[in-house]
């Protein structure tokens, strides 16, 4: 059992529900995909399954048995018992034993992934919330999450994977691909400036502050399908950036689209980051994708290998596209 001790702006989430925009319900889920599915991978999970979302804000959290932690995303500061712990790797933490995470800086959101089967309520096989379902996963002080795992410690192994962190620079470089509704001179246009994340940004999209190419229409357009990452051109003097929770349709002219690797990144940037574009060919962006996807199931192995070695029970991992 997780007991939330101090509970910030966290919630419980996973990979999302993909596959249901036909029915008007967008994929959601963790806004960095990558940060997450490596947590759950280094506490021995598969890397859909439910974990911890912490936005700007401090957590903390005791389990009443000991538990197989592992706590990534953006740079922040992580105590057990007081003591400062690895993030990015594994952790075993003692039953009782305070765990806090702290000073959470350089990117928005930090995931913590604890070994076990997570029950939790779930909706088109998916805990993320959905608010046009009327699903919301806020956790407040003393909250419990009920999760059932088999973890018994022998001694506290120390694991050190080497799993890739990415950079939390400012400016953020996102790699984009040109859109349906401009050319791709109007997509390198994006490239040669810098734009700033404004205030208003949600869970929708990230609104930026920047010069916005010439060339491109604004007036609305015939509401249409649109992917998560697609950077539109609203009328005003900003772009917006759709995130995973987006409205599955838009009116607006979508003038390039965030890749894949890119909205994971996209998940990290707080109001006032700087952000500067990257133009890729879709064959780029489509490779990008391919060695990420590597990268975690070379990870999953090396982890699956040391946890079945020291008996670290091991979720059977379930491979995302």
């Amino acid at each position: 059992m997780i007991r939330v001790r101090r509970a910030g702006l966290a919630a419980v989430t996973d990979l999302g529900r993909p596959g249901f925009a036909r029915q008007g319900i967008p994929a959601g889920g963790a806004a960095d995909q990558y940060s997450a599915a490596v947590a759950n991978i280094l506490a021995g999970n598969a890397e859909d399954a439910p974990l911890i979302e912490v936005t700007a804000s401090d957590f903390a959290f005791t389990t009443d048995q000991a538990a197989f932690v592992a706590v990534t995303g953006a740079p922040v500061t992580v105590t057990v018992g007081g003591s400062v712990r690895r993030t990015w790797d594994p952790l075993c933490i003692a039953a009782h034993e305070p765990v806090a995470l702290t000073r959470l800086t350089g990117g928005l959101r930090a995931y913590v992934a604890v070994n076990g089967d997570w029950h939790v309520d779930r909706t088109l096989g998916s805990c993320a919330a959905a608010p046009e379902l009327g699903i919301r996963t806020w956790l407040r002080a003393g909250a419990t999450i009920d999760v059932r795992g088999g973890y018994r410690p022998d001694g506290h192994p120390v694991f050190v994977f080497g799993a890739r962190r990415p950079r939390f620079a400012d400016p953020l470089t996102l790699d984009i691909t040109a859109g349906p509704d401009a050319d791709e001179p109007v997509a390198a246009a994006l490239t040669t400036a810098t734009y700033v994340v404004k205030s208003e940004s949600d869970d929708v999209g990230v609104r930026l502050d920047g010069p916005a190419p010439s060339g491109v229409a604004r007036t609305d357009l015939l509401s249409k399908g649109v992917p998560a990452g697609a950077v539109e051109l609203p009328p005003g003097d900003e772009l917006l950036v759709l995130r995973r929770s987006h409205p599955i349709t838009a009116g607006y002219a979508v003038i390039a689209v965030v890749t894949r690797t890119g909205l994971s990144a996209l998940g990290q940037a707080r109001p006032g980051h700087r952000l500067r574009f990257r133009l890729r060919t879709f064959e780029e962006a489509v490779a990008d994708r391919r060695r990420q996807r590597q990268a975690l199931d070379d990870l999953t192995r090396r982890a699956h290998t040391a946890f079945t070695s020291v008996g670290v029970p091991v979720r059977a991992a379930r491979r995302t596209s």
